[in-house]
């Protein structure tokens, strides 16, 4: 496949996107997502007369007509969208007196940024899926990761970066919740990540309210001081129910039930706990879970079912989440099982 590399002038890009000749989303692209602070050290690279990393165009559509023609963006989305914004003083890029706006430099200033030369590495007319493939490739690090991990890749912000601190907590590490494989593929940030969004709005399916919540505290999260102390007494008043290194309670789909509903009942219900007797009625109950004829109990046997098939379906945690609540209110009581019943 033949490409040719030129550079062309900033100020030509700028007013061909302006102009809708040049559409920097192609559909297939990924909306990556920059943090403002991401815009702003891109941005004095630019203004600081530094190169940055050659773009891809491709050729789009041509009216026989008149000629005229489209090209599309198909590597360098973001680097292009945040000069575009300065360029036009738009708010989706807050310049926090670090810089002039567009309109305030000198006219030396406004003359050397637009004079700008970007390297474009052109791919010429191509078919939509070859350009998909190309897109593919130039990307291809990103095609084998799972979905943390594109999410990592998109996203390095205020909400990552509390979860990720949240995941590092000694709790974790001390109870032996994550496998070191698990931590590599970043499985507990996105079991944090679940925590989280469940406590800032309630149960839901699978992950899909994660990158909504990634992309709305990108920026900032101002929940997360408060929401680091109420998380970090939850893991105590956990660590204080006294579970045996054994119990169910600390296999995950188990113990983000609890975290959510000991979390729940503390600071949004203002129960006033006692740990011990939370403790001992918790442990009767997963015993019953895990005992031989465990189905004679009903709501032992659907809480089975909802931790062994479906578990990250909503469905699945708001019947978990209803059980433990019960527990942890005393508004259900356990007898304590016979050992010929355990497991």
């Amino acid at each position: 496949m033949k490409t040719s590399a030129t550079n062309r002038k900033l100020r030509v890009l700028l007013n061909e996107i302006k102009a809708g000749a040049l559409i920097p989303r192609p559909e297939f692209q990924r909306r990556l997502v920059w943090t403002n602070e991401d815009k702003l050290k891109f941005l004095r690279t630019v203004l600081e007369g530094y190169p940055f990393p050659e773009i891809y165009i491709a050729a789009g559509t041509v009216d026989p007509d008149s000629g005229e023609g489209t090209e599309m963006l198909v590597d360098g989305q973001q680097r292009m969208t945040t000069l575009y914004q300065y360029f036009i003083g738009s708010d989706e890029i807050k310049l926090k007196d670090q810089f002039k706006l567009y309109n305030d430099l000198e006219r030396d200033d406004k003359i050397s940024f637009l004079e700008y030369e970007v390297v474009i590495r052109d791919l010429g007319q191509k078919t939509i899926e070859e350009i998909k493939e190309i897109f593919k490739r130039i990307n291809s690090t990103k095609y084998s990761l799972n979905a943390m991990e594109i999410h990592n890749a998109r996203f390095d912000g205020a909400f990552k970066h509390f979860a990720e601190e949240i995941s590092q907590h000694s709790f974790f590490e001390i109870n032996r919740i994550f496998t070191v494989t698990e931590v590599r593929r970043m499985s507990d940030v996105v079991f944090c990540l679940n925590v989280i969004v469940t406590i800032l709005s309630t149960y839901f399916n699978r992950d899909d309210e994660i990158e909504s919540f990634l992309l709305k505290y990108n920026d900032e999260f101002e929940f997360g001081d408060d929401l680091r102390t109420e998380l970090v007494d939850t893991f105590s008043k956990i660590e204080k129910l006294g579970m045996s290194d054994k119990s169910r309670g600390w296999k995950k789909s188990d113990l983000f039930t609890l975290i959510v509903e000991i979390h729940r009942a503390i600071y949004k219900d203002k129960a006033d706990l006692d740990i011990k007797k939370v403790g001992e009625q918790l442990e009767i109950f997963y015993s019953l879970v895990d005992a031989r004829n465990y189905l004679e109990n009903t709501i032992a046997n659907n809480y089975r079912k909802a931790t062994t098939a479906g578990t990250n379906d909503r469905g699945s945690r708001i019947e978990r989440g209803k059980t433990i609540a019960d527990i942890i209110r005393g508004k259900a009581t356990y007898s304590r099982l016979p050992e010929s019943m355990k497991m």
